[in-house]
C-alpha cells in the first residue's frame, strides 16, 4: 500500500460511513490524501468540492452539483464539511506524531 493509499484509508475512516458514496471511491480519497498533502488543515469546503468535481469527471458522470462552488446552494456546500473535517483531522494526527 503507497502512502497515499494509507492517508486516503485513514481519511475514509474519519469520514460518517453514511455520506460515503456507494460507489467505488478510492480514487476520491486518494485525492483527498493530496489535499492533505498540499494544504493540511487549510484544506476548505472548495477544495473538497473541486476534488468531488474532478473524481465524478473521471467517472464520466454528470450531477448537478458540478458547477463551481460558490454557485452551489448554502445547503448543498455545508455537505463538504464533513470532508474537510476528516482531512483536517488526520492532518492534525501527523501533525502531531
Amino acid at each position: 500500500m503507497s502512502y497515499l493509499e494509507s492517508l486516503a484509508a485513514e481519511i475514509e475512516q474519519v469520514v460518517p460511513r453514511e455520506l460515503v458514496p456507494e460507489q467505488d471511491t478510492s480514487a476520491l480519497f486518494l485525492i483527498y490524501a493530496v489535499l492533505l498533502l498540499a494544504k493540511g488543515q487549510d484544506v476548505a469546503r472548495e477544495d473538497v468540492h473541486n476534488a468531488w468535481v474532478a473524481w465524478m469527471t473521471s467517472r464520466g458522470e454528470q450531477h448537478e452539483s458540478m458547477v463551481p462552488f460558490e454557485e452551489l446552494p448554502p445547503d448543498t456546500q455545508a455537505e463538504d464539511s464533513p470532508f474537510v473535517v476528516a482531512i483536517g483531522t488526520v492532518a492534525r494526527r501527523r501533525r502531531n506524531g
